[in-house]
């Protein structure tokens, strides 16, 4: 069960459920859109995977199965991704 986080690792703007600029990597690391392609060039700081749309949880399911509430943030932050 995907976690749902509810913010940019980046930039810790909001990500509620229904966020169609949510992106996440494997790990489920969590970005806006923005972030992911203008400042990480699309590719995960934590792992080095890419960046897929996070799936919308159904309104229904989630009564039964919420979003965390666990903001998570880089605190040395993201910066621009180094040229390999």
């Amino acid at each position: 069960m995907l976690e749902l986080r509810p913010n940019c690792e980046c930039c810790d703007k909001d990500l509620p459920p229904e966020a169609e600029d949510a992106l996440i990597c494997t790990f489920e690391c969590t970005f806006c859109a923005d972030c992911a392609e203008n400042v990480l060039g699309g590719v995960c700081p934590n792992c080095g995977g890419n960046f897929a749309p996070r799936p919308i949880r159904p309104a229904a399911m989630l009564k039964k199965y919420p979003a965390s509430t666990k903001r998570v943030l880089k605190a040395e932050g993201c910066g621009a991704r180094k040229a390999a």
